[in-house]
Formats: C-alpha cells, sequence, structure tokens
C-alpha cells in the first residue's frame, strides 16, 4: 500500500478522472511523486525501469488531456508502460509485476480497460491505433486515437507500413514520437540520424514561430512567410518525411517540460486528420545512475536505490555467454562469418563481437524481417553469416526465414536465444513454438544443445554446414559443464545414448535433458539426448524399437507439432505401435512466471516427468504402481 505521507498526491489519484481534477499546477508535483514512486516499486521488486522514468511527465499530460479509456492510448512494447499502469488502477499491485499471478510486465487487455492494446513486441503502436481510429471514425463515435511509438520501435518497417497507409486514408488520430535514442542498446540507422539532425533544428523552429506570432495572422507578409516555409522545411529540417507521409509533425518539444508538453498536446488534440508530435525525453530521467547507465538500467532485479544496482559476481557461464566466445573464436578462424542483430547487441551476446570485430558486426535496428533476408544476400555472395535472434523475434521473420532462406538453401546460421520456456516476460516473449515452426522446413538443420559444450559444438557444426541451420539455446545457464574451447563439430542427425535401461526409452531434447536423466536413473529407463530435432538419429530409433516397450518424448517447446512429434511420425511411417508419450508445453499461452515454475506447471521439470510416466506406463513400472494406486 502507498505512503499517503511520502506520496500525498499520488495516494489520492486511484484512476485518471481522479488526475483530470487537478489543475495545471498540480501536475509537477504529481510527476514528481510518481517518478519517485517508480523508483521505490521497481527498486524493491526488480522490472523495466529506465524507460517508464524517461515517460513520466509524457504519461500524466497523455491521461490528464485525454478521456482515458473511452480515449484511446496504445503503447508500443510496454517497456514504458509503468507509470501508466500506476496512474490507472494498479498502484499498489506495482511490485507484483512479472511475478506469478501479478502484472504484467506490459499491456494487457484482460489486465485493465486502459490497456487497450497488447504487447510485447515492438513497432505495432501505430498500426493498432490507426485501426482503432479507423473503426471509431466509420461508426461516428468522436473518441481520440494516441499512439506512443519509441524512436527505436520506429526503425522497424511496420511502423513506416503503418505511417503510409495512415497518411493516405487520413484518420484523426496522434502519434507520439518518444525519442529518447534508446530502445535497450544505443539507436542505430539513418532514422536515428535523421531525429538527430531534428533536435539541432530546434532553434530554427523557435524562430521560426517566434516569427511567426509577430506577423498579423493573414496579412500578406503571414502567407508569404508559410510558402517560403514550407520550402524551407525541405532544406533545413527533415521533418518533411513524416509530412510526406501525410502527417502533420510538431516538434520537437522537450518532454520532460510538462507546460510545454500540455500546450503541444492541447493543440494537436484539436487539429483534424494524423498528426505527429516528436517529444524528446531521456531514458532514465530523474535517477542519476539510470541516466548514465541506460543499457544497465533498463531492465534490473532488486537494488538498493540510494546505492544504485550491486556488481553480479561471477557465475556460471549462461549460454548466451557460450555464444558470444564461440562467435569470436569462429570469427578468429574465418574471415567469411558476419554477425547480424535486430537491436540486440547485448541481450544476444554480441558486445564482444562489436567490438573486436566491427567491419563485421551489423545490428540493423528493431527490423527482424531485414536481418534475415540481409544475411541470405551476403550468402549470395560467399559470406557466411550469423544470426543472432531471440526465439520470439525470429516468428516476426519467418516469410524471410523460408522464403529467402530456406527455399534458396542458403548458408545462414541462426543462433536462436531465448527459447522455450522463458519466465517474467511472458507469454509475448516465450520460444515456445521454434522447434515447430522450424522442424517443418525443407533444407533445415535444426538442434538443441543438453549443455554448454553441446551448444558450442552444436554452432560449429551449424557454420560449417552447407545450408541453413539452427541452434536453439534457453535463457539462462546450463547444468554447469566445463566448456570445452575446441571448435569441434558433431555427426549431423547422429543423438547420445546417455544410459542404457529396461521397458521405456526417454528421448529428450535440449535442455530438459538433465530432468530427464534424473529420472531415468530412478526408473531404470533408457535416456537419450537427442540433440538434432532434424534429422532425427532415426536408426537409433529403430534399434530402440527392437528393444523398448514404450517411449517417453521430452521438450521445452510446444507438444503440437515439436519434436515429439516428429519422434511420432517417424514411428507411424515405420509402422510402428508402440505407445509414446509426448512431453512438452501445453497448448495455451503460458503467463508470466519465474522459468522453474512455467516448467513445473507444464510437466517438464523432474517431478513432472516422473508423475507423467508413472501416470501412462504405471504397468511397466510395477515397482511404481502401489504408490500411484494408494494416491488415488
Amino acid at each position: 500500500m502507498i505512503d499517503s505521507e511520502r506520496y500525498p498526491r499520488l495516494s489520492q489519484l486511484e484512476s485518471p478522472a481522479d488526475l483530470r481534477r487537478l489543475g495545471d499546477a498540480d501536475l509537477p508535483t504529481v510527476a514528481q511523486e510518481l517518478r519517485d514512486y517508480l523508483v521505490e516499486s521497481v527498486a524493491s521488486s526488480g522490472g523495466h525501469f529506465g524507460a517508464g522514468l524517461g515517460v513520466i511527465e509524457l504519461t500524466v499530460a497523455l491521461h490528464y488531456l485525454f478521456d482515458t479509456p473511452r480515449d484511446r492510448l496504445v503503447w508500443d512494447v510496454g517497456h514504458q508502460c509503468y507509470p501508466h499502469k500506476i496512474l490507472t488502477g494498479r498502484r499498489d499491485r506495482i511490485t507484483t509485476v512479472k511475478k506469478k499471478d501479478g502484472l504484467a510486465p506490459f499491456p494487457r487487455r484482460e489486465e485493465s480497460e486502459y490497456d487497450t492494446f497488447g504487447v510485447g513486441h515492438s513497432s505495432t503502436s501505430i498500426s493498432a491505433a490507426l485501426g482503432m481510429a479507423i473503426a471509431a471514425q466509420r461508426k461516428g463515435d468522436g473518441r481520440k486515437v494516441v499512439a506512443v511509438i519509441g524512436d527505436g520501435a520506429a526503425t522497424a518497417g511496420m511502423a513506416f507500413e503503418a505511417l503510409n497507409h495512415g497518411g493516405d486514408v487520413e484518420p484523426d488520430m496522434l502519434v507520439v514520437l518518444n525519442d529518447n535514442g534508446m530502445s535497450i542498446s544505443e539507436n542505430v540507422g539513418a532514422m536515428s540520424k535523421m531525429l538527430a539532425r531534428l533536435l539541432s533544428s530546434r532553434r530554427l523552429n523557435q524562430l521560426r514561430d517566434r516569427a511567426k506570432r509577430a506577423m498579423p495572422r493573414g496579412s500578406f507578409v503571414w502567407r508569404f512567410f508559410r510558402r517560403w516555409e514550407e520550402h524551407a522545411k525541405g532544406m533545413f529540417v527533415p521533418s518533411t518525411l513524416f509530412e510526406e507521409l501525410g502527417f502533420h509533425y510538431t516538434g520537437p518539444i522537450d518532454g520532460h517540460d510538462l507546460p510545454a508538453l500540455l500546450h503541444a498536446l492541447r493543440t494537436v488534440k484539436e487539429l483534424k486528420g494524423p498528426q505527429l508530435l516528436h517529444v524528446v525525453t531521456t531514458k532514465g530521467k530523474g535517477y542519476a545512475p539510470a541516466e548514465s547507465e541506460q543499457i544497465e538500467y533498463h531492465a534490473v532485479g532488486p537494488f538498493d536505490p540510494v546505492k544504485g544496482l550491486a556488481k553480479k559476481a561471477p557465475g556460471k557461464p549462461t549460454y548466451t555467454d557460450i555464444f558470444s566466445d564461440w562467435l569470436c573464436d569462429m570469427a578468429a578462424t574465418d574471415a567469411r562469418l558476419y554477425g547480424i542483430t535486430p537491436a540486440m547487441r547485448e541481450g544476444s551476446g554480441l558486445v564482444r563481437f562489436s567490438q573486436e570485430y566491427p567491419q563485421r558486426y551489423f545490428d540493423v535496428a528493431i527490423a527482424e524481417q531485414h536481418a534475415v533476408t540481409l544475411a541470405a544476400g551476403m550468402a549470395c555472395e560467399g559470406a557466411k553469416p550469423v544470426v543472432a535472434i531471440y526465439s520470439t523475434f525470429l516468428q516476426r521473420a519467418y516469410d524471410q526465414l523460408i522464403h529467402d532462406v530456406a527455399i534458396q538453401n542458403l548458408d545462414v546460421t541462426f543462433a536462436i536465444d531465448r527459447a522455450g520456456v522463458v519466465g517474467p516476460d511472458g507469454a509475448t516473449h516465450a520460444g515456445s513454438f521454434d522447434l515447430s515452426y522450424l522442424r517443418c522446413i525443407p533444407n533445415m538443420l535444426v538442434m538443441a544443445p543438453s549443455d554448454e559444450t553441446e551448444c558450442r559444438q552444436m554452432l560449429t557444426t551449424g557454420f560449417r554446414h552447407a545450408g541453413p541451420a539452427a541452434v536453439r539455446y534457453p535463457r539462462g545457464s546450463g547444468p554447469g559443464h566445463a566448456v570445452d574451447k575446441e571448435l569441434t563439430e558433431l555427426p549431423i542427425g547422429k543423438a547420445e545414448l546417455r544410459r542404457e535401461g529396461r521397458g521405456i526409452a526417454i528421448l529428450a531434447f535440449g535442455s530438459p535433458v538433465a530432468a530427464a536423466e534424473a529420472v531415468a536413473r530412478e526408473l531404470d529407463a533408457t535416456l537419450v539426448n537427442m540433440r538434432f530435432v532434424k534429422p532425427l538419429d532415426e536408426e537409433l530409433l529403430r534399434q530402440l524399437v527392437r528393444t523398448h516397450e514404450a517411449f517417453v518424448t521430452v521438450e521445452d517447446n510446444a507438444v503440437m507439432g515439436g519434436a515429439g512429434s516428429a519422434v511420432a511420425e517417424f514411428f507411424a511411417a515405420e509402422g510402428v505401435s508402440k505407445p509414446v508419450l509426448l512431453l512438452g508445453l501445453p497448448d495455451l499461452f503460458l503467463d508470466h512466471a519465474s522459468r522453474e515454475d512455467l516448467l513445473a506447471q507444464s510437466g517438464i521439470d523432474a517431478d513432472g516427468i516422473r508423475r507423467g510416466i508413472r501416470q501412462r506406463f504405471a504397468a511397466l513400472l510395477p515397482a511404481m504402481a502401489a504408490p500411484l494406486r494408494s494416491a488415488g
């Protein structure tokens, strides 16, 4: 519960309607209390941090001037939505963000009527807001629609597609471009440079506005100046990009200056047609460590707000670390290697590579489709590109994966991070489907490592394979095996028989191997580390069919169409009628919780695997049957 003595204004605000009862002069106090409360809350529980601090004043101004939730407010990505959640009835639950049964880390329609569009991936806000604006106009209900998009998200093709369409159909809508020079990392590309030029033109804008105010409106001089202004804009101010797309451009303005924000928003609110307001903010604003270390403070665990983030003690290397080291080691041996990331340098482990091989490193901004086809083009000229990408983000480039890479059988390696159960970021960031959507594509080599060394070996195997190859690995660290530093290949399509048992054969793919191995020892079952999802080790499967009565597949992927389905399909094609238990992620979108909670919920931790086998194959496990019957 919020402390009303420390937060006298904020504690009285249960909804934006309460905010709108205040006067303009009260809003700076509200903004300061909101900023202090956000620091206190995220410091105690963790969560996305810097982006929210950067939009405090903007969030207050939008909810103050627009009649939310009747007026639609659409946030892009959602990293910046914590202040929005605090002002829209979720203030006292904000410390539950990312926790099991707590608030979602992003806008979510089921959570609140103020969350008008669910998000997690970037660059969707303008398209969604445009759809809302068109539908509202057709119904004639007069509601306002506002999209808030960061300059990083504005680099994606989808944002340009929406701007192009919006300028053509001319709806009454407002796009607020929140320009802070950052997404998770620093923004890159021509859009970022253009916005920088817009900032440098602020003095020109100020001089222009002063001159216009000094002239009698409608006079000959005023009309001449208006015509001159349009020509001058094209010469000096790159805002004409938005103007030519059909959006009336206003800005840039200081996004932390509440009076200026209110003035600008009041003006554009009353204008007809598509409007774009360019707002300049600072990520982490008002908390000095977050302002100076914007990447580090993008998302945080609990910390002491006085001392800031503590330095992490070295721990087991993560799979991302394994990839980072492998990429640099392989680049040292093969000059054809190029590293590509769609704006995830830190998350995907390309920091070291970008420093050691800057001429072979390409951050394409938030443009997953372009990243994949760029790699395809490189491969056409004899390069060997490696696309480092999260599983959930590769979904956005699925057509390019099929059409531009696989059909042409081009030599592109995909290092797929955050595969399977991811955890606190929820369904939008889960890598639940990659085995299903990869294994159905001809020419694809698909691998899932069970430990750190195997990850390195599979990356080497995929890179040296002549054709498209994917290595998918989970978030976090592996079982802690010492890493073999050699660049060793694995024989393609060959599994590893980890343990010979009897009766039941457990076929595990990727990260669940460790849990499956513990169960196999307990039940005296055979355990196979399958390694390859495509191609399967068909020779080993045929041998196991002759010596086992039943099979269990375990994977950190959707059961439907996944690796277990591949085994079942092979058995069906071979005429094998032995029972197969498929264990994996269920046919639903898993909510946000810890990775451990979600593995348990899905029945693919050790307890779940054991329980599933006992329930399905009690007759094959006489020692287990009695306790199972007594428990039932």
